[in-house]
C-alpha cells in the first residue's frame, strides 16, 4: 500500500496493460487482505480511495486465480461490504 497515484497508474498501464484514463476504478489489495486501494479517473483527475478493515479481511481471489477480475457496480459494493465475489465476478 505504499504506491502513490503514479505508482498505481504504472501498475495499471504496465503490469495489467490497461488504460487508467478510461474511468474504470482499479482495486488493489494487499496480501493480508485487510486493506485495499481504489484508483479512479473522473475525467479531470485521479481519486485514490483507501479502506482498511479493523477486523476480518476482504474476500479476494486466492493466489493462483486470475490476476484481473471484472466487476460491475453492485459486485464492487458487495466486495467493499466484505462478501465474497468469487461467483459474482467474471474474468476477462
Amino acid at each position: 500500500m505504499r504506491k502513490s497515484i503514479s505508482g498505481l497508474m504504472s501498475v495499471v498501464q504496465g503490469s495489467l496493460g490497461l488504460d487508467p484514463f478510461e474511468g474504470n476504478p482499479y482495486v488493489f489489495c494487499i496480501r493480508k487482505r485487510n486493506s485495499l486501494k481504489i484508483l479512479e479517473w473522473d475525467g479531470d483527475g485521479f481519486w485514490p480511495y483507501f479502506k482498511r478493515l479493523k477486523k476480518d479481511h476482504f474476500k479476494w481471489p486466492q493466489l493462483g486465480d486470475e490476476s484481473i477480475m471484472t466487476l460491475n457496480e453492485t459486485e464492487l459494493a458487495v466486495l467493499l461490504g466484505g462478501v465474497s465475489v468469487h461467483f459474482l465476478g467474471s474474468y476477462p
